[in-house]
């Protein structure tokens, strides 16, 4: 019953997002809160609270329902890290937004362009790629979003191309070792990071040039829909220049290299582990708030008028902690772990290198990458065994799906980027995932092709 209700509960959710009958917000909190009081009802979490630290025995129906508190609750402790550093994230860079830092980087990637489509978009794809060797998808989207955003606007380029560029290359470089998904197969499964590393490389590579290629169509169908805007250096002047009393009350273009200096720094820290990603925006911030703005009236007024972007996010990310605290705590993820590793016949066994890679795809788009990794990927490798294929072998198999991960409304920061963006979640996974199908292909046809992944035994 709980494995029905696991998959009853995602189809809901799914249809209510793709249809656009609730928002997303609404969507995480009442669609599990709902399956999760079905479940209550029924009598299905005994087992479930006779585990506790603090076993209930025999619970009656309403003991069920009020477990649902706790676990809603753990949900929550789970994400709250994520919450407030993207909180102080988002302040950070709005701060830098409103003080002028990306206008000079605004103003030469417009005259790179020359009012081109393709070459933005081209560009899109390069700095997605280069700022995801962090492994952090938070970090990668705010700072692509605050660089190219603006010029978006002002080109009047598709903002929807931004979104599929920019996840998709996280979704590449998010494979190198230390990326979430890759660390996770080495630890569960005890494999070698360099080893795991070189199979992976040559999907890695094709994949990052077809992104580039596909860069370069999305590009092309830009320029056809708006032409190349021939800029002369008045129209790139106008463009980046900012007329509004207001707006410009707020730059601090004497600041700019102290601003600069100090996000490198920030994002350096990030990327080596030096302190907690919380602790370096929370610092940031308050340096941010300080260094440009040394009145108290401006300090409050910054931070008021950018509270409501990080507001929005922060409530989503809570509200996917709420979702999988629900999922976890009534035992539907693991109903739904199992359900998907019992569901291939035995008979198909000498196939199980691609069943695992084709299961990975809506294993990591349903469950959280720790539901998957730690809960589904040991039940395969340890079935894989019988049939000949190695652990390191199913290791990489488990990782190629990962193309479908960053579509998951599990993920929190899709919604900084839809946020950001202002893109619909619906429309944009029916875009990207077209794109996610063909970097899926590849990296299955790469693994068969060197053999880390062998099609059949």
């Amino acid at each position: 019953m709980l494995t029905f209700l696991s998959w009853a509960m995602i189809i809901v959710f799914m249809v209510l997002i793709m249809k656009k009958k609730l928002t997303p917000f609404s969507a995480l909190i009442l669609v599990p809160l709902v399956f999760a009081l079905v479940g209550a009802l029924l009598g299905l979490y005994a087992p479930q609270l006779a585990a506790l630290k603090e076993p209930i025995l025999n619970p009656t129906t309403w003991d069920q329902v009020s477990i649902l508190g706790t676990w809603t609750v753990d949900g929550i402790k789970k994400v709250s890290t994520t919450a407030v550093m993207l909180l102080f994230a988002i302040l950070y860079f709005a701060i830098m937004l409103n003080a002028g830092m990306f206008d000079p980087i605004t103003k030469k990637m417009i005259k790179f362009a020359k009012g081109d489509p393709v070459k933005v978009l081209l560009a899109t794809a390069i700095v997605s790629a280069v700022v995801s060797l962090n492994g952090d998808g938070t970090t990668t989207t705010l700072i692509v979003c605050t660089a190219f955003i603006p010029i978006y606007k002002k080109l009047n380029l598709k903002m929807m191309n931004l979104g599929i560029l920019l996840i998709m290359m996280n979704t590449i470089m998010n494979l190198l070792p230390w990326g979430g998904p890759t660390a996770r197969v080495i630890s569960v499964l005890g494999l070698n990071e360099q080893d795991i590393l070189r199979a992976l490389t040559p999907g890695m590579v094709v994949s990052v040039i077809f992104m580039l290629g596909a860069s370069v169509y999305l590009g092309l169908k830009e320029r056809k829909r708006l032409g190349i805007q021939n800029l002369t250096d008045a129209d790139i002047e106008a463009l980046t220049t900012a007329t509004d009393p207001a707006e410009l009350a707020l730059k601090r273009p004497k600041l700019v290299w102290v601003n600069g200096i100090m996000t490198i720094a920030l994002v350096f820290m990030l990327i080596k582990g030096t302190f907690p990603s919380v602790f370096l925006f929370l610092v940031g911030t308050a340096l941010a708030l300080v260094i440009n703005y040394k009145s108290l009236k401006d300090q409050k007024q910054r931070i008021q008028d950018n509270a409501g972007d990080a507001a929005q996010v922060v409530i989503l990310v809570l509200g996917a902690g709420i979702f999988m605290g629900l999922f976890t705590g009534t035992g539907m993820a693991e109903a739904l772990a199992l359900s998907l590793a019992n569901v291939i016949p035995t008979s198909w066994g000498r196939f199980w290198g691609l069943i695992v890679a084709v299961l990975s795809a809506p294993g990591t788009f349903f469950l959280s990458n720790d539901a998957f990794y730690y809960g589904v990927l040991p039940v395969l490798a340890e079935a894989g065994k019988q049939y000949g294929f190695t652990v390191m072998e199913l290791g990489i198999a488990s990782l190629l799906g990962q193309a479908f991960h960053l579509l998951s409304p599990l993920v929190a920061f899709i919604y900084l980027l839809l946020n950001l963006t202002g893109l619909d979640m619906g429309e944009w996974q029916k875009e990207t995932a077209k794109w996610a199908c063909g970097v899926f292909v590849i990296f299955i046809a790469l693994a068969a092709i060197t053999g880390s992944v062998p099609l059949f035994k």
